[in-house]
């Protein structure tokens, strides 16, 4: 569907199309009748710059569905076929949902042969199950977040199509979102799935997620601590979830920074000194001794991905939702049926690279990273 291929092109478009070939898109979809006179004046001259024209073309297009889409990505072609090409437009790639048959099959049956991947079988797919907690309206008002029910719409999607049955809670405090928590770790679908992913959307500050009633001066703030996820999902709490992964997605500001420094172009990079290996195996093994009970590790199997570095803020657009949802949505539906969960993460990051909206900047971080294997969604098995 052309609509849902524009979606997934829609911030890399905004980002890279010059104002001489928008103005020819404008013309030829004014010719096309798929804008009238109105709407095409309305994105030129309402608009301050060329990425909010672009941007305001896209979402009416969006709106308009898949043939006015589908008009659009055609007229690209023939105006800026570098562009349609830097796209992924040229060879159409195939979204999750439209992954089946032997190809998958085969990926899926050639990874089942590999030790360093986590095992997954068609009934753990049929067993996936994911939690999703959206903060949207606020009891301080100002504190709404505007486009989340966008992210929250799109997580959904994300999350069915690559085969989860997805727990929703909106609104919650944070007493509320532990509650979802815990009973989450008790899901009865938990024996059987491969894996789990939470995603937590809020305001934030460092190590922590805003409930719903939070305040700026409360005695005791309603602020959920991030560890307490670990604290549930881990092997303690949650023994069905062992050596399984726990893929964990926040997005929410982590303190009030700004992600972007200046900086000299002649700087240099002090070195670091290289860490000095420690005892070798054989040395420590005659240290260790043999119990009656079965070990386990504490935390293990999780990934998380926060959406901006320690102490900085993170970026949402009330139209659109924010800016890690998104690249999530974009690289997920497009590369799922190839990369494992850390090569996607790398991916989403790598387009922060180029994020530039004036002087903002945004770099989002994995964390906690205690994956032993690669692990991979085969979407479509």
């Amino acid at each position: 569907m052309a609509d849902k291929e524009f979606r997934r092109i829609r911030t890399k478009f905004v980002e890279k199309i010059s104002l001489p070939v928008l103005k020819q898109l404008l013309d030829d979809l004014l010719e096309d009748g798929v804008l009238n006179d109105g709407e095409t004046e309305s994105i030129l001259n309402e608009n301050n710059n060329r990425a909010d024209q672009a941007r305001c073309l896209a979402d009416n297009l969006r709106r308009k569905g898949d043939k006015a889409c589908r008009k659009m990505i055609d007229h690209l072609q023939e105006r800026d076929k570098t562009l349609y090409e830097e796209l992924g437009l040229a060879a159409p790639q195939l979204a999750p949902s439209a992954i089946q048959g032997p190809t998958i099959e085969a990926f899926w049956k050639e990874k089942m042969n590999d030790n360093s991947v986590y095992t997954v079988t068609k009934n753990n797919i049929r067993s996936r199950v994911a939690l999703l907690i959206t903060n949207i309206k606020f009891t301080n008002e100002r504190l709404n977040r505007q486009g989340a029910e966008k992210d929250e719409e799109n997580m959904e999607k994300l999350l069915t199509t690559l085969g989860y049955e997805v727990v929703k809670h909106t609104n919650l405090t944070a007493e509320k979102i532990d509650k979802a928590l815990s009973e989450f770790s008790k899901h009865p679908k938990l024996t059987e799935t491969d894996s789990v992913v939470v995603v937590i959307m809020s305001h934030g500050k460092f190590g922590a997620v805003l409930g719903v009633n939070w305040k700026q001066d409360d005695e005791k703030p309603d602020e959920f601590p991030i560890d307490k996820i670990y604290t549930h999902l881990a092997s303690q709490k949650c023994p069905a979830l062992l050596d399984k992964p726990k893929i964990i997605i926040i997005q929410a500001c982590r303190g009030e920074e700004r992600g972007a420094v200046l900086i000299s172009t002649d700087s240099t990079v002090p070195c670091v000194d290289a860490p000095q290996p420690g005892p070798s195996a054989s040395v420590c093994e005659e240290n260790i001794e043999e119990d009656a009970l079965q070990c386990v590790h504490k935390e293990k199997d999780f990934i998380s991905l926060l959406s901006c570095t320690p102490d900085t803020v993170s970026y949402r657009r009330p139209d659109a939702g924010s800016f890690l949802i998104q690249y999530i949505d974009e690289i997920f539906s497009t590369r799922a049926n190839a990369d494992d969960i850390e090569e996607l993460f790398r991916k989403v990051m790598q387009r922060f690279e180029n994020f530039s909206f004036s002087n903002k900047r945004q770099m989002p971080c994995k964390d906690r990273c205690t994956l032993p294997k690669r692990f991979y969604f085969f979407p479509g098995l």
